[in-house]
């Protein structure tokens, strides 16, 4: 992985994941100098279905949003393009 991959942005911005079919989506939600949260989405892609299925939605910090998209990059998911 190169440091440009491990850069992480310092406004908010939204990003995505995805590992097969499962897709996770962090989303800013509060970006405020004392804090800072993100909701985590995630979801599945249906073949049959242009819709994914919203499997559960959860606010973090954003030090625990960045340890989350981390491990996930370590297990293998790669960043895409929004999914819905």
């Amino acid at each position: 992985m190169s440091q440009r991959e491990l850069r992480v942005p310092l406004t908010p911005k939204e990003g995505w994941l995805i590992h097969g079919r499962q897709v996770l989506r962090f989303r800013p939600t509060r970006w405020e100098h004392w804090i800072q949260l993100l909701e985590i989405t995630s979801g599945e892609l249906l073949p049959d279905q242009e819709i994914p299925l919203l499997k559960s939605r959860r606010e973090l910090s954003r030090a625990e949003a960045l340890k989350l998209w981390g491990e996930k990059r370590q297990a293998g998911w790669t960043p895409c393009g929004p999914k819905w």
